[in-house]
């Protein structure tokens, strides 16, 4: 049995992972999905001070508090960006594993909102300003961008517009602090937009993917949507169920 914490994405909450999780615990092992401040049932506790310091902390608790060990730790966007190499930058005594499901760590210094095109970070600060009250990232149009996405389950994208919630912004905009503890761990990449080859090519030339070139990666190329938690389910479960 291993034990596993689930971490999403911009504008989802653990509920996200429910299909993962059953997969997971049909298996035998313990899993945690969880829900970042201001995410999924926990969205009444937003504010325009929830930043990525917040969410590190929410994972760190729920670390501490169920006594978790030899953790599995996934993240997936955002939360690979981010949240999961804060956190085992920190704790990485507790950690066995990283995950980053289509996603990869950004260096010390750099934000999530940084990692993005200059015209898609004029158009987001934008949106915040005049759709997010000055704080939140609205969830992005479900059904465009789940438009030509062979096999997906029906009922997915009515699912992401009726839970998906606005992100506080100030976790897209406070940059990484790391020391570097976190890169001692084992580390596998999912990669679902890009090729292990794609990556490992940027990784030699572009900056916010340089500690991808380092050593201690594995990858499992899962190709489909952005989110395979969705689309290739069972898929997803057993490449984690085999990270164990």
């Amino acid at each position: 049995m291993a034990t596993y914490v689930l971490l999403p994405g911009f504008w989802l909450g653990a509920w996200a992972w429910r299909s993962v999780t059953d997969e997971l615990r049909g298996r035998g092992h313990d899993v945690h999905p969880l829900s970042l401040t201001g995410m999924g049932e926990r969205v009444h506790l937003a504010g325009p001070e929830t930043g990525l310091e917040t969410h590190i902390t929410d994972v760190l608790n729920l670390i501490r508090y169920e006594d978790l060990h030899d953790v599995v730790l996934v993240g997936h966007s955002y939360a690979g960006a981010v949240v999961v190499p804060g956190v085992a930058d920190r704790m990485p005594e507790r950690i066995a594993r990283l995950v980053f499901i289509d996603s990869g760590p950004l260096p010390d210094g750099m934000s999530q909102a940084q990692f993005t095109p200059p015209e898609e970070q004029a158009r987001n600060a934008e949106l915040v300003r005049t759709v997010g009250h000055g704080w939140q990232l609205p969830p992005p149009p479900w059904e465009q961008l789940a438009s030509g996405v062979p096999d997906l389950p029906a009922g997915t994208v009515e699912r992401l517009t009726r839970l998906a919630v606005p992100q506080p912004w100030a976790t897209a905009t406070t940059p990484a602090r790391l020391t570097g503890a976190w890169e001692k761990l084992p580390r596998l990449a999912v990669p679902c937009s890009f090729t292990a080859e794609q990556i490992r090519a940027m990784a030699a030339t572009v900056p916010a993917f340089r500690h991808m070139a380092a050593e201690g990666w594995a990858y499992r190329e899962l190709p489909g949507w952005h989110w395979p938690m969705f689309d290739r389910t069972e898929a997803l479960a057993t490449i984690l169920h085999e990270a164990a």
